[in-house]
């Protein structure tokens, strides 16, 4: 098994999800033991419907026991922040556009678009890693080659 690249607080956030989780489980074993009680389980949605949510909860559970034994939290002083590496915020401008955006370089179970925040592994990620201050960066997207040049890194 593969370490997987983490800052300290995606290792945080991983562990209380986890935590979360896992102070779920009794009450839904509680509501699967009500619902059995109500008779026949056949035609008994509560029943279905609280089996369901524990095999999805018990699931990521065992995801991210995995994800958090494998975990490395990567010590960012080590880091040469002259170039693009895991824990990067960097700003890229679109130059189809000349649009801005920003992104931060996070390790597998931190990703969020969301938040703008991309696995380094993901195509754009990859295309980024290495790069330096005033860079084109070429990524390979389903819709075509876009570009982006780098304005700011910062850790």
């Amino acid at each position: 098994m593969s370490s997987i690249p983490v800052t300290i607080e995606g290792k945080r956030k991983m562990q209380h999800e986890l935590d979360e989780l896992q102070a779920r489980v009794p009450v839904i074993a509680k509501a699967i033991e009500d619902a059995r009680e109500k008779g026949d389980l056949r035609e008994n949605g509560e029943y279905h419907a609280a089996r369901e949510e524990m095999s999805m909860i018990n699931a990521r559970v065992q995801e991210l026991k995995g994800k958090l034994s494998r975990a490395v939290v990567v010590d960012e002083s080590q880091i040469d922040t002259s170039r693009i590496a895991f824990g990067a915020k960097v700003k890229l401008q679109d130059l189809s556009d000349k649009s801005v955006e920003e992104w931060q370089l996070v390790g597998d179970g931190e990703d969020d678009p969301l938040e703008n925040k991309i696995l380094t592994s993901s195509p754009m990620g990859a295309a980024l890693v290495g790069k330096s201050l005033g860079e084109t960066v070429v990524v390979k997207a389903p819709a075509g080659e876009l570009k982006f040049k780098v304005q700011a890194i910062s850790y």
